[in-house]
């Protein structure tokens, strides 16, 4: 009988570097029964692909413990939720205007339900794959309720690393003393203290041999330390062991502050919230917040979910999620996110995303695992390694044999050297150099809504050379706004207020568009009586007891007769891609009001910040040619309109075979075929769960900006990246020459491979503090 794969995910604690992470691996994968195992040293978490059988855990954590290292099993995540769009392919139920001229493509509908344009959460039906098992979920993103079960808890001395480098100080600091006292027994004494620090290191060491990693850093530093007695440099032993352990609790802390990044983002949600029930507030945990229930948020408060605005308008400072420094103003149908903090007015927010799925967990999620898909320069510098550290072991030895041997050399001074070999190649720093910077650049992405799905997409995006980028909904809003009202006879107000009339109730599309710019500009809506839908014509009633009807040109034209400059007007309008419904006042053409989906406030510059880097960008899209060349002109983009899925595929596989590094931006669902064949596919926008699972990254913000953003941060990435190469190799190289020629010794050896590690470290994580490029709309 054969079993089904099944995957398992851990949280590992004192896991500080490349070189535990490679241990655990090398354990854990020998195991009967693992296919694949993943680790990531920031994130401090191992996943483990494995035969569905019980009993593997227990051996898992066995090996893992032996180690030295503690394993927490994390509940597995529920299913993946169904996919919103499904509920939103419906057409708005009230197709009263001719489309002819605005030619949205099949996307447009689904972006207008009254939610706004971002997908996150924005929908009101319930996930029932997610009710019973939000804790589970919850449960993989650490200190998300106040529960972290993540590493580095707490003062660094309480921990097990930090009890044992003070132990081992305390004991160098007593021998040095003593010695002082009785020189006789100087080498007893510090052989003793030595021991302090070694033996849990030997331990490890053993254990680590023994599941299939002989040349570990730990057995370097045994043999070192071992090797220093022997020759009679006991002293220098415990003063290196001890030097040793500061290292790796160095390590320790900045891999740390690594984690902290991302970790941080989940104390912006507030552990508290306001539920309405019959007509009464009660506090409750944030955490046990359902899809559909109903919240108080007062003013200065944080949002405790994501959620729909029922009642209220005020600004939400989003800086916390999206970086904006500009509070956004948002009123009832807005969508809200969980971590944003509330203005100046109490808001009554409908939740649509429980604790586990709501935008910053599936951030942190992402990220998190994310960050235990190796970039191609990692699996080199991890295969590198693998040769490296035993080519280390096998020069320390010549050099310790080999004088003496055939030179006459002194044997002390010759060994001597060849431990110090030893400690000087131990691999940390070089191992480390990739996945940190990788790790922190992906935690700074995700600060600022930019979500790359591993390593290997980090480093491909900095290579791209051309972009094709979607319309609705991508370079534009994706949903109509009124962009021109004409009086013909009648005031330009008075336009717009028999139209908003008209449109009272309805969730089509071009009506939202009217009753949005009448609320916009404080218009005053009459009421409407007789008010009834004329399919694919328009809509008709009475307002303040006259006959009003609102449609398209083409209907208008059966009630009254358009004069020749009103039609030419119609037509300069529809050239312009806009669509254009004509009021008729008691049978008299009375005014004009022309609707487009309008570019997104920074696409216009975030197209020139590609342009200006010589990065090529194109528009792809199912409209018809009239509307997006209308777009494209705009916006200064090439425009290839009217195409099917299977054409926006083509045409990226064209662009390949020009020798172009492509990638696609898109929504996420009609784009999948040209997202898939693109070298990279980014989705667009609100990060619905189809756009952070289809693509290979996502703006979550919806920043055409962002793209360049996201290039930005590549390159940076692989610049810091050969930084910390250089670092490594160049310091290892140096006291390699200088300890031959006898200039420095064991502690300058253990020095420089600790202090190149945390210097490769720190460098990485001055990517956290990356700052968004300040682009101009």
């Amino acid at each position: 009988m054969t079993s089904t794969t099944q995957q398992s995910r851990y949280r590992v604690d004192g896991m500080d570097c490349a070189s535990c992470a490679a241990k655990i691996d090398t354990a854990v994968r020998r195991l009967q029964g693992v296919e694949d195992v993943s680790v990531s040293v920031t994130a401090g978490t191992m996943t483990v692909k494995h035969q569905g059988d019980d009993t593997l855990a227990p051996a898992i954590a066995k090996r893992v413990t032996g180690l030295g290292y503690k394993i927490i099993p994390l509940p597995q995540n529920s299913a993946p939720a169904a996919k919103e769009d499904e509920s939103h392919a419906c057409g708005c139920g009230h197709d009263h205007h001719d489309h002819q001229a605005q030619g949205h493509d099949h996307k447009d509908h689904n972006h207008d339900h009254g939610h706004g344009d971002r997908g996150t959460g924005s929908h009101e039906h319930a996930h029932p794959g997610h009710s019973h098992d939000a804790h589970g979920h919850a449960a993989t993103v650490a200190g998300l309720h106040g529960h972290d079960h993540g590493p580095n808890i707490g003062p660094w001395w309480k921990s097990a690393k930090g009890r044992l480098t003070i132990a081992s100080g305390i004991a160098l600091a007593v021998a040095w003393a003593i010695g002082k006292l009785v020189p006789g027994l100087e080498g007893w004494i510090f052989t003793a203290a030595m021991l302090v620090g070694l033996l849990p290191i030997a331990r490890r060491a053993f254990m680590a041999a023994m599941v299939g990693t002989p040349f570990s850093i730990e057995m370097l530093m045994t043999i070192a330390a071992i090797g220093a007695v022997i020759i009679g440099a006991s002293e220098e032993a415990a003063t290196v062991v001890f030097l040793f352990l500061i290292g790796e609790l160095l390590e320790g802390v900045a891999a740390g502050k690594a984690r902290a990044s991302i970790q941080s983002l989940t104390e912006l949600v507030p552990k508290t919230a306001l539920v309405e029930e019959n007509g009464k507030t009660r506090e409750v945990q944030a955490e046990s917040l359902s899809v559909g229930a109903v919240i108080l948020v007062r003013p200065g408060d944080r949002i405790p979910a994501d959620g729909t605005i029922l009642s209220g308008e005020s600004a939400i400072d989003e800086a916390p999620v999206t970086g904006e420094s500009t509070p956004v103003r948002k009123g009832a149908d807005a969508t809200v996110f969980a971590g944003t903090v509330n203005g100046d007015a109490a808001l009554r927010i409908r939740v649509t995303a429980a604790a586990a799925d709501n935008t910053i967990a599936r951030v942190v999620k992402l990220v998190e695992e994310a960050q235990e898909s190796k970039a191609p320069t990692e699996r080199f510098i991890d295969r590198f390694s693998r040769y490296y550290t035993p080519g280390v072991v096998v020069v320390g030895a010549l050099v310790a044999v080999v004088p003496p041997l055939l030179l006459g050399g002194n044997w002390g001074e010759w060994v001597y050297k060849g431990l110090a070999i030893l400690l000087i190649g131990c691999p940390c720093a070089l191992v480390i150099s990739t996945p940190a910077a990788i790790a922190a650049s992906l935690s700074s992405g995700a600060r600022r809504g930019l979500l790359l799905k591993g390593g290997a997409v980090l480093e491909n995006i900095g290579k791209v050379t051309a972009v094709a980028f979607d319309k609705t909904g991508t370079l534009t809003e994706g949903k109509p706004k009124v962009t021109d009202i004409v009086g013909l006879g009648r005031g330009d107000a008075e336009v717009l207020r028999l139209a908003a009339a008209l449109e009272t109730g309805s969730n089509h599309p071009l009506a939202r568009a009217i009753l949005d710019r009448a609320a916009a500009d404080g218009t005053e809506v009459p009421s409407v009586i007789d008010a009834k839908a004329i399919g694919g014509k328009g809509v008709s009633g009475t307002v303040d007891g006259i006959e009003v009807f609102l449609g398209s040109p083409q209907a208008a034209a059966d009630r009254v007769s358009l004069a020749p400059e009103q039609s030419a007007r119609i037509a300069e309008l529809n050239d312009e891609g806009k669509t254009v419904s004509v009021l008729v006042v008691r049978g008299v053409a009375a005014g004009l009001l022309a609707m487009r989906d309008e570019p997104r406030a920074d696409a216009a510059a975030g197209l020139k910040a590609l342009a200006d880097a010589g990065i090529k960008t194109i528009m792809l899209t199912g409209d018809n040619r009239r509307t997006a060349q209308a777009i494209g002109k705009t916006l200064g983009i090439e425009v290839r309109a009217e195409l099917l899925p299977e054409d926006k595929q083509r045409i990226v596989g064209e662009l390949k075979r020009q020798g172009l590094r492509v990638a696609k931006v898109g929504d996420g669902i009609n784009d999948a075929p040209a997202l898939a064949a693109a070298d990279v596919g980014i989705a667009m926008g609100g990060g619905t769960d189809v756009a952070l699972e289809t693509a290979d990254a996502a703006v979550l913000h919806g920043r055409v900006g962002d793209v360049i953003e996201m290039i930005d941060l590549s390159k940076r990435t692989m610049s810091n990246i050969g930084q910390n190469i250089t670092i490594a190799l160049g310091l290892k190289g140096v006291f390699l020459v200088t300890t031959i020629v006898g200039v420095t010794g064991l502690w300058p050896a253990i020095l420089a491979d600790t202090g190149a590690t945390v210097l490769v470290t720190m460098n990485a994580l001055r990517l956290l503090g990356g700052k968004r490029r300040r682009i101009e709309a």
